[in-house]
């Protein structure tokens, strides 16, 4: 469990071919002495699990393996070396609660139609995939690129929210831009509530 508030910007260092899919090692500030092997961490929106880690003369590495679910359904079968991308630790019990209750359990793809950058914000439009819209609403909750985030606008498809400097500065956000797809996890709540009102109609 997370709360999409990202605590590091990570580095791919590398990404191998595995039998299961890719092996991906990270730079990171987190102290390996402090993440088990088997940890959960989000990196760039989907939970993975550590399965090594390591200090060398760069600093501070760990490495996940994505499977080939992870690789259709996100944006993990592109990372590269030299990439940038948000890094959050499984939420403890008592931790505070910044952002929304994220699973890293990844929907799928929205892509962003429209950047506005203004003095004290930036202004990014995504479309959504058909299946995931119903799920977006006005002042709701979504998680993209492991990001908690507010909706602006929801219309159709389509829906909107506002960057403030802190998180373009602490994320990858100042780096997106129009075209880019971006991972896209729902309110888990809309979720449940929907599945909830299925059962609930009439026979």
């Amino acid at each position: 469990m997370f709360t999409g508030i990202v605590s590091d910007l990570g580095e791919i260092l590398s990404v191998d071919k595995i039998p299961a899919g890719l092996r991906t090692r990270i730079r990171t500030v987190y102290d390996p002495a402090t993440i088990d092997i088997g940890a959960s961490i989000a990196c760039g929106g989907p939970c993975h699990t550590v399965v090594a880690k390591g200090t060398d003369a760069g600093g501070h590495w760990f490495e996940v393996d994505s499977g080939a679910e992870t690789l259709a359904l996100t944006t993990v079968g592109a990372w590269q070396a030299g990439h940038k991308i948000n890094l959050e630790r499984s939420l403890s019990m008592g931790a505070e609660l910044g952002g929304h209750l994220v699973l890293g359990h990844v929907d799928g793809l929205a892509r962003i139609t429209k950047r506005e950058d203004h003095p004290d914000s930036v202004y990014f439009q995504f479309e959504a995939p058909d299946e995931m819209a119903p799920f977006i609403a006005r002042k709701g909750s979504v998680a993209l690129d492991g990001t908690s985030l507010t909706v602006n606008e929801a219309d159709g498809n389509l829906f909107s929210v506002f960057l403030i400097p802190h998180t373009l500065e602490v994320t990858t956000w100042s780096a997106r831009h129009v075209g880019d797809a971006v991972n896209l996890e729902v309110d888990m709540m809309a979720r449940y509530a929907a599945r909830l009102a299925e059962f609930a109609k009439p026979a």
